[in-house]
């Protein structure tokens, strides 16, 4: 059976005489492969958590789920289907925080020692707080709130640490610092936070302050080489 022609569309009958026919999919018209994808649509999760991060830039904490549904051009019930509450979407907002400094470690690979490695993860979590910070701020001051079942950050956050710590080389025990540490450095890093939250730690002090603590924490577990890495952070706020 013969193949019907397309007929042509407004918008190409607009653009005037027709242009040459389009090359195949991962193909040029010269004939080159190409290696462009099409970039995905955001799912509705996606959207709308992307949509709670604006309202926040906006500075409207107190945004309502109806406001939020509007803002993600989403049905008022999407949200709650999507994520059962604010505050879960506030949990979700700070998991893709973590994230962002999981993917940046992974990117920068630091080489070195232990202690290297966890002061470049150090940055690196101070770096991603401070890209937007009245809008973590908010993120994280929600997260002391209580939840109706609990949530994963402390996981994520743990699990970024005991990326970094590696296999704890140059610390005076190894096993016991790989199974210790990575809860110490997320809880170290918590309490540091809530402070930068409360505006008591300024945007200025943050990464400093990171890193003092959590030299801190790691000193009393070093080895001699270690132990005047951490103890020089400690006594000249290096970062």
């Amino acid at each position: 059976m013969p193949r019907r022609k397309s007929t042509p569309s407004l918008s190409d009958a607009k653009a005037g005489p027709a242009a040459p026919a389009a090359a195949p999919s991962g193909a040029s018209a010269s004939g080159a492969k190409t290696s462009a994808k099409p970039r995905p649509s955001a799912t509705t999760r996606e959207r709308v958590l992307a949509a709670a991060e604006r309202l926040l830039e906006k500075g409207e904490p107190a945004f309502s789920m109806r406001e939020l549904a509007a803002e993600a051009g989403v049905s008022f019930a999407t949200p709650f289907n999507q994520f059962g509450s604010k505050a879960a979407i506030m949990y979700a907002l700070s998991a893709e925080l973590i994230a962002a400094m999981h993917a940046r470690l992974a990117a920068r690979e630091p080489g070195g020692d232990a202690a290297a490695r966890i002061l470049a993860a150090v940055a690196i979590a101070a770096s991603v707080m401070l890209e937007r910070p009245a809008v973590n701020r908010v993120i994280m001051a929600t997260l002391g709130a209580p939840e109706g079942h609990p949530g994963q950050v402390l996981a994520l956050s743990r699990a970024y640490w005991a990326r970094a710590l590696g296999e704890a080389e140059g610390f005076s025990d190894p096993r016991f610092a790989r199974e210790t540490l990575p809860d110490q450095l997320a809880f170290t890093f918590r309490g540091i936070l809530s402070f930068w939250t409360a505006g008591e730690i300024s945007d200025a002090e943050l990464r400093a302050r990171t890193a003092r603590a959590a030299a801190a924490s790691l000193l009393g577990f070093a080895g001699p080489d270690l132990h005047d890495t951490f103890l020089r952070v400690l006594t000249r706020a290096e970062v």
